[in-house]
């Protein structure tokens, strides 16, 4: 009560005192903090009791006023008095000491405004961020302290400066005292390691002594090697529940530096506040985003950063539930890092699991994030590490083991984070889990090189017909991902030879009638102002390989259009009219699927662009045509499924389908020649997507004539698909109709993507 009432009376006596200049104001607000130390015989009154908070105040308002008085860049006096006598660095070790109690709240306020509200730079004077690195090293300490939100501020408005001039991390890269090996301690930065070491001394122009280095100092070690790190937590929730296992790498060899910036804020994202660990994470996005090199460096070799992204990622992975619903799993909500404030309460479509489910797809989006905004250098450390320690360490025996409900959920998450990738480096390093290094041609003998690729490959024919859908859906996405590994190692890499061709000169009768004589039935086909938006940009160089199916010295181009009414009909004649039953319902035409072909081929263009193909097949005078030709064990899954589709469920129908016509879509020669072109010379003992078709439908001339009523069943089938029909009693052969309807609407979409590629390529 006492102080308080001092505290009054001086605020009246300021206010009536004719006013001093500044320099003089300035220093007497902080001798007023200094004799409260000499005068004073109660240390343990709080600091809030006290004038400091109001001095402090009233020198960061002179600071500010002294620099809006003084042209821009101009250091004034007060602020040559704060540099010269050392104030931060005193500030430092009062707050350190904490001493009235709430003092290191106080300092941290101080430090944090007078680094926000000054303009001119102050990180470069020698005086200021020499206490402000020995103010970090206080921060994260203990989790959960009262002061917890002005450490926070505080770094980040430190990452915030070096963001602006990124120059100044260097000053932050702090050289670690060679005594330690001469003791016989190994100069590692482990999680056993005290996070920082913190010269007791005010005197900046000593550096760290032997026994400060060696943790003297009482600041509180982090996670230690021995022991399990503490919980951790999502970030909005804490999972008291989890926690990281130590991992061995956290005990290799560093250099000599420390980045205790980077150490404090990854203590802060245990914080159990959820806003406290969200704003480490920014902090933590700052500076990994910095591009000095020696920065980066120093952030993936000599922090822990690699540790908590994997670590966090491997507990919150851990802690989903095995009875989470796959279908959960592909549909819940889309998930950004820092906004998952999920409550279950007012969830109306909450699942068991979904807690933690978000947790684990928000912590991903984190590292993905993280890694995209991450300078080069540090980015492919910390991919490398997710790629090393979660994904082959944790994901790989999930998706090797046997169990089909273990399957099903551990293909689901990956299908989900292979969606939700969007960082290209550690898209990179996802495509390389999933599918291996490998570029050369397969062999029917090493198709299970990469065992993991062998698996799920083999899970697309797999005898649960759930974990083939999602597998196959986890491929279709892949593909989709802009990452030209994907295509070659999955199909491009057994089609470089072209060793699926026999080079056979057309005779001229048979070029008579492919220039004079269209197949019955033909679709005429004119030019359509659908396609006249296509970017030129978006058009790949010299694509004659689309408009002539025998573009070799032998076999000139005819006319274009010709040539690709020949395409578009070959594959819509496929199946026999009285296996037809789209012309039966209104709005299932094949020009149906001319608008999406054409979006999809744009974007699949647009994403090609920089991969540089090329724009018409290699020669076959180059070819290895003598080499045996496999077309790669993804290739000879689908064709095999392919060749079923009239004894498979209608699901598993659609989704190998929808991965052919993903496939069919890429703009590059051999897979258009290879998946597109029914007029290819196919060699001995080889087979295309054509082919496999041709055979589908030999077979169902024969079963057709075994079939009562085929006809109208095939139109009721189709009807209640669509929804026009009610569902009503089970009809026979229900699985070849459905199977049926798939294969035409399939044969209609193949027909549009060749005529969409087509006139892309003639597009001036």
């Amino acid at each position: 009560m006492f102080s308080k009432l001092t505290s009054i009376l001086q605020h009246a006596v300021e206010a009536l005192a004719p006013s001093l200049p500044l320099q003089e104001d300035f220093v007497y607000h902080w001798k007023a903090i200094t004799h409260y130390y000499i005068e004073t015989s109660d240390d343990k009154a709080p600091v809030t009791d006290t004038n400091i908070p109001s001095h402090l105040e009233q020198m960061l308002d002179i600071l500010v006023q002294e620099e809006n008085e003084r042209e821009s860049g101009e250091t004034g006096p007060c602020m040559e008095y704060l540099l010269h006598h050392k104030i931060l660095e005193t500030l430092y070790t009062l707050g350190k000491a904490d001493c009235p109690p709430g003092m290191k709240q106080q300092v941290l306020l101080f430090y944090t405004k007078l680094l926000g509200r000054i303009r001119q730079p102050l990180l470069p004077h020698i005086n200021v961020h020499r206490p402000v690195q020995k103010l970090i090293r206080l921060c994260g300490e203990v989790l959960a302290t009262p002061t917890e939100n002005e450490e926070i501020q505080f770094l980040c408005i430190v990452c915030a400066k070096l963001k602006q001039d990124p120059y100044l991390v260097n000053f932050f890269l702090e050289n670690k005292s060679r005594s330690l090996t001469s003791k016989g301690t190994p100069n590692v930065i482990s999680e056993d390691a005290p996070k920082s070491q913190d010269p007791v001394s005010a005197d900046t122009s000593q550096g760290p002594q032997p026994q400060e280095l060696s943790g003297a100092t009482g600041v509180r070690p982090t996670e230690s090697e021995d022991e399990p790190p503490p919980q951790v937590d999502d970030l909005s929730a804490s999972l008291d529940d989890l926690s990281v296992s130590s991992l061995p790498e956290a005990s290799v060899l560093r250099p000599k530096q420390d980045y205790n910036l980077v150490n404090s804020l990854l203590t802060l994202t245990r914080s159990p506040d959820g806003r406290i660990a969200v704003k480490a994470c920014e902090g933590l996005m700052l500076l990994v985003s910095l591009p000095e090199p020696a920065a980066a460096k120093c952030l993936a070799q000599s922090t822990c950063l690699c540790e908590l992204l994997t670590g966090r990622l491997t507990s919150l992975y851990k802690a989903l539930p095995p009875s989470v619903d796959p279908l959960d799993i592909e549909t819940v909500e889309a998930v950004n890092w820092g906004l998952d404030s999920y409550s279950h309460k007012e969830d109306a479509s909450a699942f068991p699991g979904k807690r933690a489910l978000i947790s684990f797809l928000s912590w991903f989006d984190y590292c993905d994030q993280l890694i995209k905004e991450a300078q080069k250098t540090a980015a492919v450390a910390l991919a490398k590490a997710i790629h090393e320690r979660f994904f082959i360490g944790v994901m790989e025996p999930q998706l090797m083991q046997t169990s089909e409900m273990g399957i099903l959920t551990s293909t689901a998450l990956l299908h989900r984070i292979v969606r939700q990738v969007t960082s290209d480096v550690l898209l990179q390093e996802m495509v390389v889990f999933i599918l291996g290094e490998q570029r050369e041609p397969e062999t029917l003998s090493e198709i299970s090189r990469h065992p993991l690729r062998h698996r799920l490959i083999e899970h697309c024919d797999h005898i649960s017909d759930e974990i083939s859908i999602m597998t196959l859906r986890m491929f279709e996405h892949l593909l989709q991902k802009p990452n030209e590994h994907i295509l070659y190692n999955l199909v491009l890499r057994n089609l470089e030879e072209r060793n699926y061709t026999e080079y056979k000169p057309v005779c001229p009768e048979d070029k008579d009638a492919v220039e004079n004589g269209l197949v019955a039935g033909a679709v005429d086909l004119e030019e359509d102002p659908l396609f006249t938006d296509i970017s030129p940009d978006n058009i790949l160089p010299s694509q004659e390989w689309i408009s002539s199916p025998h573009a070799s010295p032998d076999h000139p181009k005819n006319d274009g259009k010709t040539e690709v009414h020949k395409v578009v009909n070959s594959f819509l004649c496929l199946v026999p009219d009285e296996a037809k039953s789209s012309y039966h319902v209104e709005g299932t035409g094949y020009d149906t699927y001319l608008r999406d072909a054409h979006r999809q081929f744009r974007d699949f263009c647009a994403v090609c662009l920089r991969w540089e193909w090329p724009g018409a097949p290699k020669p076959l005078e180059k070819c290895d045509l003598e080499a045996t030709f496999f077309e790669g064990h993804f290739l000879k899954v689908l064709f095999d499924r392919m060749g079923r589709i009239l004894d498979q469920p209608y699901d598993v129908n659609l989704q190998v389908t929808s991965v052919l016509s993903r496939l069919s879509l890429f703009p590059h020669p051999h897979t258009h020649e290879y998946l597109l072109d029914p007029y290819v010379n196919l060699a001995s003992g080889c087979r295309s997507l054509f082919s496999v078709i041709v055979r589908v439908v030999g077979d169902l001339m024969v079963r057709i004539q075994r079939i009562q009523d085929f006809t109208p069943k095939l139109l009721l089938v189709r009807k209640r698909l669509l929804g026009l029909e009610p569902e009503g009693p089970i009809i026979d052969h229900i699985t070849l109709l459905e199977g049926v309807i798939v294969l035409e609407e399939f044969c209609k979409e193949l027909a549009a993507i060749a005529f969409v590629k087509y006139h892309a390529s003639a597009t001036p």
